[in-house]
C-alpha cells in the first residue's frame, strides 16, 4: 500500500457505520490503510464497550481467545500484526504472563485483552483517518431506519436525526443465545453468561449447574466456574453432545490446489460447481502432503458419533501428531470456503449446513489444548460430565430446574444458557432497520438468515443486482457466505467494502464529470 500522496475526492464521500463491534474496526482498519481519504465517517453504537462487541467485554482472564494470534489481526496483509501488538504491551508492562499454552506452544490470550487490541486499533485507525483529513463522528444510539435516496442514504436514530452519507455499511454484529426452552425470568436461569465476571457472579459454588450446549461458549462457562472454586456438579447438556475439536500444535502450512485465487477465477469465469467437484480438488490438495481424503473423513464421521469424553481424550493425545488432515481442513475452510460456498447449487449448501454445520464448526473452531486438559480433569474428578439427546429443560416449583437427555431426568440447581449465538439470526435491537430496507426493497431476507448480498463487495443484492450505496459485514451476511463471522473472514470481508466503496466513489464523481486532486 501507498504511503505516498494523499487523495481526497472533490466531491462527498461520507460513510455511515452502524455498529462499533470488531467488524467496525476491521473496517475502519482497512479504509485508514487505502489511499483515498473519506471525508467524513459516521459510526452509531450505544455500547458502553466500544469496539469490543459482546465476545471481548472486560471480563475474567480465564477466558481466552480459541485462535492464536496469527488468526486475529484485523490488519489486511499483515497476520503478525497483533502479536505485534501483544510483544509492544510487554515491553510496556514488564514482565507478564506470557498466555503460551504449555502443550501446543501457541499463544491464547484472555478476551478482555484481545478487547484492548481492538480499541486500540480503533483509535489508532480514527487518529490515521483524521489526520489525512477525514471528519470523524460517533452517535452513541442505535439506527432504526435507513431510507435510500438518490445519491446515497439517509440513517435515522431513534430521536429522529437523519444523517445522510454516501455509503452505509451495516456491522450491526451477532445476537445473543436462543432460549430454546422459554426460562427467561426463571429463577437460577443464567440467559447469556458473557461477561462471565459477571454473568456468572452468583452462581452459588456449592450448587449443581446445567450447561445448556456444548460448544466453545460452553467451555468458557466451565472454565470460568472451574477458576471461581465451584465445587458442585457441572453438565454440559446439548443434543449431540459435540465438544469443539482440540487445537494441535500449529504447523506452518499454504494451501496449493483449494486456494481462494483457484474458486475466486472460477466466479469470474461464470463457472459453478458441485459439492464432488469441491472433494476432487480437496482431495488433491490433501494428497500432496500424502493425507489420504478417507482418514479425514473417518475423523469427520466420528465427530457426532464418538462418545464425547472418549474423543476429548483421543484428541488431546493427539496435539503433537505431524498428520496434517486437520490442519489442512482448518485452514481450508476458513480461507477459501467463502470462495467455494457461492458457487455451490443451493441444495448442497442448504444439506451442508442441515447436516454437517456442526461437524464443520467443531473442527475448524478448535479449543485450545489448556482448556481441553482441564475439562478432562474435571470429568476424571468427577465434578463435569457430558450429556447428549438433550429433550427438555423445565422450571420445577420452589426452585431448580427438571432437565431431560435420552429419557433420563437430572436435576440442576442453575441452568447456564450456553447455546452459540446463532450466526444467520439479524438481532432484535437491528430489525427496525432491515425491515425499513426491506420494506424499501432494497433489501432483501435471505431464507437461511440475513439478507442477500455480493460475494465479491458484500453489497445488499435484490433479485442479483447489487445496491452500489449499502453493504452488509459479519452476520448479517450469514445467508449468503459462510464462514462470516471469524476475525479473519471479518478482515477479507472488510477489506472487499473498502476497495468497493473507494473504487465506486472515484468512478461515480468521474462518470458526471468530476475529479480528483491530490492533497
Amino acid at each position: 500500500m501507498s504511503t505516498g500522496s494523499v487523495h481526497r475526492l472533490s466531491g462527498s464521500l461520507r460513510i455511515g457505520v452502524v455498529g462499533g463491534g470488531a467488524s467496525a474496526v476491521c473496517l475502519l482498519d482497512a479504509l485508514a490503510q487505502r489511499d483515498v481519504v473519506p471525508t467524513a465517517i459516521v459510526l452509531f453504537e450505544p455500547s458502553q464497550h466500544l469496539w469490543r462487541g459482546r465476545a471481548y467485554q472486560p471480563d475474567a482472564t480465564t477466558v481466552r481467545v480459541n485462535a492464536p494470534p496469527d488468526d486475529m489481526s484485523v490488519r489486511f496483509g499483515d497476520v503478525g500484526h497483533f502479536e505485534s501488538w501483544v510483544r509492544a504491551r510487554q515491553l510496556l508492562l514488564g514482565p507478564v504472563a506470557d498466555h503460551i499454552d504449555p502443550r501446543s506452544g501457541a499463544r491464547f490470550v484472555p478476551r478482555a485483552m484481545y478487547g484492548d487490541y481492538l480499541e486500540q486499533s480503533a483509535r489508532a485507525a480514527l487518529v490515521r483517518l483524521v489526520g489525512r483529513g477525514c471528519q470523524v463522528e460517533l452517535v452513541r444510539e442505535v439506527v432504526t431506519a435507513a431510507d435510500r435516496t438518490d445519491d446515497g442514504v439517509a440513517l435515522t436514530t431513534p430521536r429522529g436525526d437523519r444523517y445522510e452519507v454516501d455509503y452505509a455499511v451495516l456491522c450491526v454484529g451477532g445476537g445473543r443465545p436462543t432460549d430454546l426452552f422459554g426460562l427467561a425470568g426463571a429463577p437460577g436461569f443464567v440467559p447469556d453468561p458473557y461477561p462471565v465476571a459477571r454473568g456468572l457472579s452468583g452462581v452459588p459454588r456449592d450448587q449443581d449447574v446445567a450447561v445448556i450446549g456444548c460448544g466453545l461458549t460452553a467451555v468458557d462457562v466451565v472454565l470460568a466456574l472451574a477458576a471461581g472454586g465451584h465445587r458442585g456438579g457441572i453438565r454440559l447438556l446439548s443434543r449431540r453432545g459435540v465438544l469443539p475439536a482440540v487445537r494441535q500444535r500449529p504447523i506452518d502450512y499454504e494451501l496449493r490446489h483449494f486456494t481462494p485465487t483457484r474458486f475466486r477465477a472460477m466466479a469470474a469465469r461464470g463457472e459453478t460447481c458441485t459439492l464432488d467437484d469441491v472433494i476432487a480438488v480437496m482431495r488433491t490438495e490433501l494428497a500432496d502432503s500424502g493425507v489420504r481424503l478417507e482418514d479425514v473423513v473417518r475423523e469427520l464421521d466420528a465427530t457426532g458419533a464418538e462418545e464425547p469424553v472418549g474423543r476429548l481424550r483421543r484428541q488431546l493425545l493427539s496435539v503433537h501428531d505431524s498428520w496434517l488432515g486437520l490442519r489442512i481442513l482448518q485452514r481450508a475452510v476458513p480461507d477459501t470456503g467463502p470462495d467455494v460456498w457461492p458457487l455451490l447449487p443451493e441444495h448442497e449448501k442448504n444439506v451442508l449446513l442441515q447436516s454437517h454445520y456442526r461437524t464443520i464448526m467443531s473442527i475448524c473452531c478448535p479449543m485450545p489444548p489448556s482448556s481441553a486438559t482441564t475439562l478432562l480433569s474435571l470429568v476424571d474428578s468427577g465434578q463435569l460430565e457430558v450429556v447428549r439427546g438433550l429433550e427438555a429443560v423445565t422450571p420445577v416449583a420452589g426452585g431448580g430446574f427438571e432437565v431431560v437427555a435420552e429419557g433420563v431426568a437430572r436435576s440442576a440447581d442453575v441452568v447456564v444458557n450456553a447455546v452459540n449465538a446463532p450466526t444467520h439470526r439479524i438481532p432484535p435491537r437491528a430489525e427496525p432497520l432491515i425491515s425499513s430496507l426491506v420494506g424499501q426493497d432494497v433489501a432483501r431476507r435471505h431464507p437461511r438468515g440475513g439478507l442477500h448480498v455480493e460475494r465479491a463487495t458484500s453489497r445488499l443484492t435484490v433479485d442479483n443486482r447489487p445496491d452500489h450505496r449499502l453493504y452488509a459485514l459479519g452476520d448479517l451476511a450469514a445467508g449468503s457466505l459462510f464462514f462470516t463471522f471469524g476475525v479473519p473472514s471479518l478482515v477479507d470481508r472488510a477489506y472487499d467494502i473498502a476497495g468497493a466503496v473507494i473504487g465506486d466513489a472515484v468512478v461515480v464523481p468521474a462518470a458526471r464529470g468530476g475529479a480528483m486532486q491530490a492533497v
